[in-house]
């Protein structure tokens, strides 16, 4: 039997894509009052629906079902009308998400799984008005029998517990969420937050270096309202298989003109991370279209990044919503 509705009074809505609600960079932490914590996942975010069939959508609702068709198969006990919010991830053989492993071509069925952590639509009623507490406990009652779907946890103690387990596993950092917060479809509110433990996040690719496998190094920014910043050349990270995979991608993207608003720069920074006019001449540029996660060391005075390193492409990923984070 599907599950009952705490709440009668929810209105009628069939099951459909919900863009996904976003989390808040945040440079601290808040007091614990009123947050539950989870650990932060390395994936691609993924909105199920279930209607006659199981549908998985990326957040640009994209389909995900040829890529992930098993994931989809998994999902098939979902009560009709139902709606689920998660992170699709690979596991590597340490038992921890790993991104180049989700974009993996020979990455095998059993290392990807769903972690389900929100509930937006039940019995095609819509449950995004109720609060995230609720929403979470009605998560709990459906059952996932196929050991790739799994409910991610949350704990209610100070968030600096979890940081302790989080840095000694080397993951990304933690998710915090207000107990009471709506699911608000597309919004950044700052109900929800993310802090990051290593350094890294999602950069814009503008241009590259030639090289051997296609490519040497990728030129990255963020946007600052209209304007795309650069602020790093990542050479490390790359395979020849991943050279040659970025490359056939970047291709159809070239351009002419520069898309980087501050360059060229007229000196090299202490750390040697900024692109002269000399330098660009090197260089083939790109329309700003692609994403990349890039992991380093710091931003330095000069708001570049130091030991810069790409982990894999983010194709669930709006470019124009890629800013710094902190």
């Amino acid at each position: 039997m599907p599950p009952k509705l705490k709440t009668v009074s929810l209105p009628q809505k069939d099951a459909a894509f919900i863009e996904p609600m976003e989390c808040l960079a945040v440079p601290q932490l808040p007091d614990a009052a009123n947050w539950v914590w989870e650990i932060k996942i390395d994936g691609y975010r993924v909105i199920a629906v279930k209607s006659d069939r199981v549908n998985l959508f990326s957040r640009k609702k994209k389909s995900f079902n040829n890529k992930f068709a098993y994931i989809a198969d998994a999902l098939a006990d979902l009560p009709p009308g139902t709606v689920v919010d998660g992170e699709l991830v690979a596991i590597d053989e340490n038992g921890r998400p790993n991104f180049n492993l989700l974009q993996n071509f020979r990455t095998g069925a059993s290392q990807i799984q769903l972690y389900v952590f929100d509930l937006l639509c039940l019995n095609n009623r819509d449950t995004t008005k109720l609060p995230l507490i609720e929403r979470r406990e009605l998560l709990k009652t459906l059952a996932f029998k196929d050991k790739r779907i799994k409910i991610v946890d949350y704990v209610e103690a100070q968030p600096t517990e979890l940081l302790s387990s989080v840095r000694e596993q080397h993951l990304e950092g933690i998710v915090g969420k207000r107990k009471d917060s709506l699911y608000q479809p597309g919004k950044r509110t700052g109900a929800w937050i993310k802090f990051r433990v290593n350094c890294g996040q999602e950069l814009v690719i503008g241009g590259y270096l030639p090289g051997t496998h296609g490519l040497d190094s990728i030129i990255v920014g963020y946007y600052k309202g209209d304007d795309l910043i650069y602020v790093a050349r990542v050479r490390n990270g790359f395979v020849p298989a991943s050279r040659r995979h970025l490359f056939e991608k970047l291709r159809p993207l070239v351009i002419s003109e520069c898309p980087f608003v501050n360059l060229p720069e007229r000196h090299r920074p202490r750390w040697g991370e900024g692109l002269t006019a000399e330098d660009m001449k090197k260089y083939v540029w790109l329309r700003p279209e692609l994403v990349a996660q890039i992991e380093f060391l710091e931003w330095t005075e000069s708001d570049h990044l130091r030991h810069s390193k790409f982990v894999g492409l983010r194709e669930d990923k709006n470019p124009r919503e890629v800013v710094k984070e902190r």
